[in-house]
């Protein structure tokens, strides 16, 4: 009986020994904790989303709209948060540098060809499509106005934006400081098919380039996003002024090129980056 119980208790401690290390090695949450948030990897994206550049959420679905940058297929691929790919929406649009994705209050998406690297595109274009109908997209086309034909040396890369959000019957265009001069520029625009001029509304003194934006729904909080930085305007009492508000920055640690960003809900950020991930940020 001695053996017996001898030879039990070592299976016992043998067993306790590799459960004990099992639950240790496994991780409880791939979340980073802040005192402003918690940041998390929900998971890669689709092989063909391989520059991820805008995201939008789907209405009622739960899914989240993604595009490729310049050069690459006219395409919205519709992802689920695990980073399957659902459905591919293929336009007859030229790519010639969609940056970005918003949405309106009244079922319309809005595409953003607007990415103009060295400022020599004279046009730029958003595309503007109801969700129910995502095969006839209608363009609102323009020029910056305070772009004259031929950017002088030193704005000649002043007129370059990958990002913008839907407010109210306007489209808002942050621009992106590629000449160094720590300042980012506001554009308001009307969101009807048309050709316009973008009128400048503001300046927001930054070093960091803004690589995407969105609005939380209920229109209180404004986001900028940077390469694995987001820019938050809380409380904001007028979106269209809140880049005279001050923002708070919140580093987004391991997250990488990080190219787009939207709101889930009034409490939740979804985003991608460039290496190929979608994150979850939550206040």
């Amino acid at each position: 009986m001695i053996k017996i119980f001898i030879v039990f208790a070592s299976v016992l401690a043998i067993a306790f020994y590799f459960l004990r290390n099992r639950d240790q090695a496994t991780p409880t949450s791939k979340a980073i904790k802040s005192e402003t948030g918690k940041f998390e990897t929900l998971a890669p994206l689709p092989s063909v989303v391989k520059e991820s550049s805008g995201i939008e959420t789907m209405p009622e679905k739960g899914n989240y709209l993604t595009h490729n940058d310049a050069n690459n297929q006219p395409y919205l691929y519709e992802i689920n948060e695990n980073g399957k790919l659902v459905k591919t929406y293929k336009f007859k649009l030229p790519n010639v540098d969609w940056e970005d994705l918003t949405r309106d209050d009244n079922g319309n998406l809005y595409i953003g060809d607007i990415g103009n690297n060295n400022s020599k595109r004279s046009e730029l274009a958003i595309y503007k499509v109801p969700f129910s109908e995502m095969a006839n997209p209608q363009a609102i086309r323009f020029t910056y106005e305070d772009y004259e034909g031929k950017p002088s040396k030193k704005d000649k890369n002043s007129f370059d934006s990958e990002a913008f959000f839907w407010y109210d019957g306007n489209l808002y265009l942050i621009s992106k400081d590629r000449n160094g001069s720590h300042e980012a520029k506001v554009y308001q625009l009307p969101d009807k098919p048309g050709t316009y001029t973008a009128k400048k509304i503001g300046t927001i003194k930054m070093t960091d380039r803004v690589t995407s934006a969105c609005i939380s729904p209920d229109a209180s909080m404004i986001v900028l996003l940077s390469e694995g930085k987001i820019h938050l305007y809380r409380n904001v009492d007028n979106p269209e002024l809140f880049f005279e508000g001050k923002p708070e920055e919140i580093q987004l640690s391991g997250a990488g090129q990080t190219e787009a960003v939207t709101f889930k809900d009034n409490n939740t950020l979804i985003l991608t980056s460039e290496g190929g991930n979608l994150f979850q940020y939550t206040f």
